[in-house]
C-alpha cells in the first residue's frame, strides 16, 4: 500500500506528529471533567446524578457521532471534520460554564461537547496515521497516538486542577475552551482527501464494507466487547476524584490519580502497540480485561490508603487505553484501512455506550446506596466477562487481503 494519503507537503511525520498532538489535546481535556463534579454540583445545587448524566450524555453522543464522524473523514479526509469539530467542542465546554439549568447543562456539557468529542476524536486521527504507514508499523503507531492521548491526560488533570484551585471552575472551563481552540491548525495538517490506495478494497462501497463487518463474527465480539472498556474508563474518569474524597483523602489525591494513570498509559500503550506487533491482538486484550478485574478486586480488599489509590492508579494506567492500538490493529488486520475510521466508530459506539452506563449508573447508585461499591464489583464482573469474549475472535486477514498481498 502506498502513501497516497500523504502526498505533497504532508509527510507522514507530519500527518504523524499532528495526530499525536491532536489525540493529546482532544482526550486530555474531557479527561479532566470529573475534577468539576464536586464543586459545579456544590455550586448550582445539583445531586451527582444530574451532573452524572450530563457526562453520560457527552459518552453517548461521541459514541453516536464516532461512525458519523468516521465516514466523513474517510470520504472527504479528517482535516475537515477535525476542523469542525474543534469549534463545536470549544463552544460546548464554554456552555458548560455558563448553563445555570440542569437541561441546559445537559445540552452543553452532554449534547455540544459529546458532538464536539466525536468530530476530534484520537481515533479519527489514528486512523489517518495508520494510513500513512505500511502494515509492519501500523500496531507501533496506533500505540503512539494512544500514548499521546495519554500524555494529555498527564498534562491536563493536574493542569484543570490549579486552574480550578486558582479561578474557580467557571475560569477552568473558559480557558480549558480556549485549549481546545489548538485543534483547529493542527487539523490543517492532517490529509486533506480521504482517499487510499489499498487494492483489496479499492471497489468496496461502505455499505459493502458495513456489511462484511457485521458478517463477521470476530467484529461482533469485538464490538461487544468493547463495551467493557467504555464502562470501566468512564467510571474512573468521571467518579474516580470523587471516591477519593469520600473515603477521606484530599482532592488533589484525584487529579494525581488521574495525572499517573494518564502517565502509566503511556508505558502501557507502547507496550500494547509492541505486543500487537509480536502476539496475538485478541489473546492480549483477553489479559488486559482479566488483569483489570484483579486489579479492581484489590482496591476493594486492600485499606484505602493514598499509596493503594496511587498503585491503582498506575496498575490501571497501564491497562488503561492498550485496549485501543490492539482493537484498533484488529479491524485494520481483519478488514483493511479504507473504512477504518467508520468500522471503529461502529466498535467506539459499543464503548461508548458502556461509558453512558459507567458514568449515569455511577452517580444513581451513589445517590441511592451512598457508595461506589456496587460499581466497582460491576466492573470485575464485565472484566471477566470481556476476557471471555475475546478469546474466540478470527483475527486472521479476509481472504481478499491474504491474496492481496500475496
Amino acid at each position: 500500500m502506498s502513501n497516497s494519503a500523504a502526498k505533497g507537503w504532508r509527510t507522514p511525520t507530519l500527518v504523524i506528529v499532528a495526530g499525536c498532538l491532536i489525540a493529546m489535546i482532544g482526550f486530555g481535556a474531557r479527561s479532566t471533567f470529573g475534577l468539576y463534579l464536586d464543586p459545579l454540583t456544590a455550586t448550582r445545587g445539583w445531586t451527582r446524578e444530574t451532573f452524572s448524566l450530563a457526562l453520560a450524555i457527552q459518552n453517548l453522543m461521541w459514541g453516536i457521532g464516532l461512525p458519523i464522524a468516521g465516514a466523513l473523514a474517510d470520504r472527504f479526509g479528517a482535516s475537515k471534520v477535525v476542523f469542525a469539530g474543534a469549534l463545536i467542542y470549544a463552544f460546548g465546554v464554554y456552555g458548560m460554564s455558563v448553563s445555570e439549568s440542569a437541561s441546559m447543562f445537559h445540552l452543553t456539557a452532554g449534547v455540544i461537547t459529546g458532538t464536539g468529542v466525536a468530530f476530534t476524536a484520537f481515533s479519527l486521527a489514528m486512523a489517518a496515521m495508520a494510513r500513512v504507514v505500511g502494515a509492519e508499523r501500523r500496531s507501533m503507531v496506533l500505540g503512539l497516538g494512544t500514548a499521546a492521548g495519554s500524555l494529555g491526560q498527564v498534562l491536563f488533570s493536574p493542569l484543570s486542577q490549579g486552574f480550578i484551585s486558582a479561578f474557580g471552575w467557571q475560569q477552568a472551563l473558559l480557558l480549558q475552551a480556549a485549549c481546545v481552540m489548538f485543534l483547529i491548525p493542527l487539523a490543517l495538517l492532517l490529509p486533506s482527501s480521504g482517499g487510499v490506495d489499498e487494492q483489496a478494497t479499492k471497489n468496496q462501497s461502505l455499505s459493502g464494507a458495513l456489511s462484511e463487518a457485521f458478517g463477521h463474527r470476530g467484529f461482533v465480539l469485538l464490538t461487544l466487547g468493547f463495551f467493557v472498556c467504555g464502562f470501566h474508563v468512564a467510571f474512573i474518569t468521571v467518579h474516580f476524584p470523587s471516591y477519593i474524597k469520600d473515603i477521606g483523602l484530599a482532592a488533589h489525591v484525584g487529579a494525581w490519580s488521574l495525572a499517573i494513570i494518564g502517565l502509566f498509559n503511556i508505558v502501557g500503550s507502547f507496550l500494547s502497540g509492541m505486543a500487537g506487533q509480536r502476539f496475538s491482538k485478541k489473546s492480549s486484550l483477553s489479559f488486559i480485561y482479566l488483569a483489570r478485574a484483579v486489579v479492581i478486586t484489590a482496591l476493594l480488599l486492600l485499606p484505602k490508603t493514598e499509596l493503594v489509590i496511587y498503585s491503582f492508579a498506575a496498575v490501571m494506567g497501564l491497562l488503561w487505553l492498550s485496549t485501543v492500538p490492539l482493537t484498533t490493529g484488529i479491524v485494520a488486520q481483519v478488514f483493511g484501512v479504507r473504512y477504518l475510521a467508520t468500522l471503529f466508530g461502529v466498535v467506539f459506539l459499543s464503548h461508548q455506550i458502556g461509558s453512558f452506563l459507567g458514568v449515569w449508573l455511577g452517580g444513581r447508585l451513589y445517590d441511592a446506596t451512598g457508595s461506589y461499591n456496587g460499581m466497582w464489583w460491576a466492573g470485575v464482573f464485565f472484566g471477566i466477562v470481556a476476557a471471555i469474549v475475546h478469546w474466540p475472535i478470527n483475527e486472521r486477514p479476509l481472504a481478499r487481503l491474504q491474496s492481496s498481498t500475496a
